[in-house]
C-alpha cells in the first residue's frame, strides 16, 4: 500500500471507531436491556454486531481493498477511546435532546391530526346518525313508499361525504405513516371502538329495515 492509501486507512478507521461508539450508546438507549427478555437482547446483539462488523469491512475494502493491518485495530481501538473520553457525554445530550423533540413533534402530530380529521369526523358520524334517524321518522309516518327513496338518499350521501373527505383522508394517511407506533396506539384503540359502533349501528339499521320490509 502507498503512504496515501495508508493514510486514509488510518483516518478512516479512526472515524469507524468514533462511530462505533456513537452507534453502541444509540443502541442500548433504545434497547433499553433491563426492560427486554434474554432472548431479544441476545438476537439484538448478535444482528447489532454484525452490521456494524459488515459496516467497517466495507469502510476498509473502500479505503484499501480490504488488506488487513495490525494498525486497522488500534486505529479502531484509537477512535474508540477518543469518543469516550470526549465526544461521548456531548453526544449522549444531543441523543436524548433529539429524542425529546421527536417525541414532541410526533405529539404535536397526534393533535394537530385529531383537530383536522377526528373532531370533523365525529361531527360527520353525528350528523349521519342525525339523518339516518330522521329518514325512520319519515318512513314511520308514511309507509313503504318512501323506502327507497331512503335507500337512494342514504347511498347519495355517502358519496357526497367520501368526495369532500378525499383530500383528507388522504392526507391524514399520509401523516399517520410518519407517526411512530407508540404513538399511533392510543388513536388506534380509538378507532377500532368507533368502527365497532358503526358496526352495531349498520346491523341495528339493517335489522329494522329488514322488520320494515317484512311488515310491509
Amino acid at each position: 500500500m502507498s503512504l496515501d492509501t495508508q493514510f486514509v486507512t488510518l483516518l478512516s478507521m479512526i472515524g469507524m471507531g468514533i462511530y462505533f461508539g456513537a452507534a453502541f450508546d444509540t443502541y442500548n438507549r433504545f434497547l433499553v436491556r433491563a426492560k427486554r427478555k434474554v432472548w431479544f437482547v441476545f438476537i439484538n446483539d448478535i444482528l447489532f454486531w454484525c452490521i456494524q462488523a459488515l459496516l467497517i469491512f466495507y469502510v476498509l475494502y473502500e479505503s484499501n481493498q480490504g488488506e488487513w493491518r495490525f494498525y486497522i485495530l488500534l486505529a479502531l481501538l484509537c477512535g474508540y477511546s477518543a469518543y469516550q473520553a470526549l465526544l461521548r457525554n456531548s453526544y449522549k445530550r444531543l441523543l436524548e435532546m433529539t429524542i425529546y423533540w421527536v417525541n414532541k413533534f410526533s405529539e404535536f402530530l397526534v393533535k394537530l391530526g385529531a383537530l383536522l380529521f377526528i373532531r370533523p369526523i365525529k361531527g360527520l358520524i353525528a350528523l349521519i346518525i342525525t339523518v339516518i334517524l330522521l329518514i325512520f321518522q319519515v318512513l314511520l309516518k308514511f309507509g313503504n313508499p318512501l323506502l327507497w327513496l331512503a335507500k337512494y338518499l342514504l347511498k347519495a350521501l355517502i358519496s357526497i361525504v367520501r368526495v369532500i373527505f378525499y383530500p383528507f383522508t388522504s392526507t391524514a394517511s399520509w401523516l399517520w405513516k410518519t407517526i411512530p407506533g407508540g404513538v399511533r396506539s392510543p388513536v388506534e384503540k380509538f378507532f377500532d371502538k368507533l368502527a365497532g359502533i358503526g358496526k352495531k349501528l349498520k346491523n341495528t339499521i339493517n335489522k329494522l329495515l329488514k322488520k320494515w320490509t317484512n311488515k310491509s
